[in-house]
């Protein structure tokens, strides 16, 4: 087990997916202002990045797992152009935000939205040519697990792209993000979301993830191959670029 996977939002006893889902449920109205205000804007930034790092494969189907309110999917769609994205999340309360803005968007014929289990999909083997992942995979119940599934749904030759929060290594950014992190992050999520713990639980999952060379390994262990990451901002984020 890692470290992340004993952290749960409510710590009410519930496994850790039902808890996750009830967070985001209950933070769903707030979270896109949150997820701008809180970083001042550069999560677009990472997620552009992200994507750049699929064009080579030109793929024509993507899975969006945690797609949450769609950010990523809607993105995804505009700069890579498939034929079709599956947006799948835990929450149906991020999911129908996502829902209302892709049909905004104009996208609602290439972005779908399907709730499901990360740890036990519905989908076939060797599904999709490509599967992204933004700033959900700290969630999952079982991180092993979660990434087998992800494997297995991805045809051969897919690629994986992952863009997760992180801890910087060096000073002064190390320094300067725990207190931001431990003040800031916490207390005004509080205010908007009015979810005492949803801030706080994100604080702790991203000081417990396993990150850079770590989740490497963790990544070549549940099938994945060529490998890398690169830290964006300082360290503040990292995305990790897989091939099956």
């Amino acid at each position: 087990m890692y470290r992340q996977e004993s952290i749960t939002p409510y710590g009410n006893g519930q496994e850790k997916g039902k808890q996750v889902e009830k967070m985001f449920d209950s933070i769903a109205h707030s979270y896109d202002m949150l997820n701008h205000r809180l970083s001042w804007g550069i999560d677009k930034g990472w997620r552009n990045y992200a994507i750049k790092q699929l064009k080579a494969f030109g793929p024509k189907s993507i899975l969006d797992i945690a797609t949450g309110t769609g950010d990523f999917a809607i993105l995804a769609a505009r700069m890579l152009h498939p034929e079709r994205i599956t947006g799948v999340d835990i929450s149906e309360g991020m999911m129908n935000i996502g829902r209302k803005k892709v049909e905004e968007a104009g996208l609602d014929n290439i972005i779908s939205f399907k709730k499901e289990d990360c740890m036990r999909m519905s989908f076939a083997g060797n599904s999709f040519d490509a599967i992204t992942v933004a700033f959900g995979i700290r969630n999952f119940q079982d991180l092993d697990n979660g990434l087998k599934e992800m494997c297995r749904v991805l045809k051969k030759g897919g690629c994986l792209s992952i863009v997760e929060l992180s801890q910087p290594l060096k000073f002064p950014m190390k320094q300067l993000f725990k207190v931001y992190s431990h003040t800031i992050l916490p207390i005004y999520g509080k205010l908007v979301s009015k979810d005492t713990s949803a801030y706080k639980y994100l604080t702790e999952t991203i000081e417990a993830f396993p990150q850079g060379e770590r989740m490497v390994g963790i990544l070549e262990k549940a099938g994945f191959s060529h490998v890398r990451f690169k830290r964006l901002t300082c360290g503040i984020c990292t995305c990790y670029i897989a091939t099956k």
